[in-house]
């Protein structure tokens, strides 16, 4: 049996802040997929949800949610929570269901209607909650520790903040070309350099916003796939959401303090490598292969370090790659030819689906002017709170 999955179709509420509910951008995103998909709400047999926490208490019911939005047709149901790696989950119980021939075709939506400023953990006292930890005890607030990775890669590899503005002038340029990106203005390292400080060494333009916005994929089986003419779809090949090893030495929040690595010497990877190497090793192919890739651009300085951890080169090579060009769109492998979050913002439930909509429309050659030439495999790559995985390999 095939480990692959067709994408039938890929639909998208566009990204901003329009001060509507979650539901709406979610039920707008899964129209579209259907319609890309050529089928009816009525011919889907199951829903997958991705949770949003800041939605209130439909938001943590998901795929119920969206399928009374669309309308009661009886469809399983299933709702999913990892953070940022929630809609990778998503899609990974999706296909798990359609390889197990619980249903032909499932929907996958996620949604998200962000606050102002940055994230912040759901208000009480949770004195056992890393995430909570983090902001009362340390004060640590996400730009605060994507400062701290960026000061570690200065340390480590040398890079600069000019390397850093260049990621974002890279991914602006490409967001500039994207009708369903918020920010479609293209900007100059000047810029970047001319941005209020908001966390040394980042500065505004170097970090990603929060953002509404919501995505949908109409995933099926092959056979059902080929029975309604579509011989040649995109597959997904991987889903990977796998978890740290024990011990986990680097420092990386929420968590607070690392693991002894006394009397069990660390992995030889780090965690976000292993959730590459993983859909690799399932996918069968290797960081070569690709044609593009989306990462998690959180950061100007986080996407340098996604290249080393998907294999795109050796650590501490990231920022040069961004200096000869190879991650710009027309380079050797495209990174972030969506505009990344930097051009997006984050809408936590549907990034990771949303990722996984630009390489279909890469991989169909149906991305206009932002089109990857000869696309025919890509890997998306985040990361949710609390180990959690998340990366697809899709095929053509």
């Amino acid at each position: 049996m095939t480990g692959d999955v067709a994408v039938l179709g890929a639909g998208m509420h566009p990204w901003g802040k329009w001060g509507r509910s979650f539901v709406a951008y979610g039920r707008a995103a899964a129209r579209e997929a259907l319609a890309d998909a050529g089928l009816d709400w009525r011919d889907v047999g199951a829903i997958v949800g991705a949770d949003t926490v800041r939605g209130g208490y439909p938001g943590y019911v998901a795929g119920a949610t969206f399928a009374q939005a669309l309308g009661w047709q009886g469809a399983r149901v299933t709702s999913v929570y990892a953070a940022c790696a929630s809609g990778a989950q998503a899609i990974g119980t999706a296909r798990a269901q359609i390889l197990a021939g619980l249903a032909d075709v499932v929907l996958v939506v996620g949604a998200d209607a962000a606050p102002k400023g940055f994230f912040a953990p759901p208000g009480g006292d949770r004195p056992d909650d890393p995430d909570w930890l983090r902001f009362r005890v340390l004060g640590a607030t996400n730009p605060a520790y994507f400062a701290l990775y960026a000061r570690r890669r200065m340390a480590l590899h040398g890079d600069t903040v000019e390397d850093f503005a260049q990621v974002k002038v890279k991914n602006a340029a490409a967001g500039a070309l994207n009708p369903r990106a918020r920010y479609r203005k293209a900007v100059t390292a000047e810029e970047v350099a001319a941005s209020a400080v908001v966390a040394d060494p980042l500065r505004l333009l170097d970090i990603c916003a929060t953002s509404d916005g919501g995505a949908a994929l109409v995933l099926s089986s092959m056979e059902f796939a080929r029975r309604h003419g579509r011989p040649d779809p995109v597959r997904i090949r991987a889903v990977s959401t796998v978890t740290p090893t024990y011990p986990k030495a680097v420092l990386d929040l929420p968590d607070i303090a690392t693991d002894s690595a006394v009397a069990v010497a660390p992995a030889a990877h780090s965690f976000r490598a292993s959730i590459a190497r993983a859909a690799y090793e399932e996918a069968g192919i290797g960081p070569e292969d690709l044609s593009l890739a989306e990462v998690y651009d959180l950061s100007t300085a986080l996407e340098l370090e996604w290249y080393e951890d998907i294999g795109l080169c050796a650590p501490g090579e990231g920022a040069k790659l961004v200096r000869e060009g190879a991650t710009a769109l027309g380079g050797r492998i495209p990174v972030n030819a969506s505009g990344g979050l930097a051009s997006f913002g984050e809408a936590v439930p549907a990034q990771a689906i949303a990722q996984v909509c630009e390489l279909t429309w890469q991989l169909r050659g149906a991305a206009g002017d932002r089109q990857v030439a000869g696309a025919r495999v890509g890997i998306t790559a985040n990361q949710g709170l609390f180990g959690h995985g998340s990366a697809v390999v899709a095929v053509r």
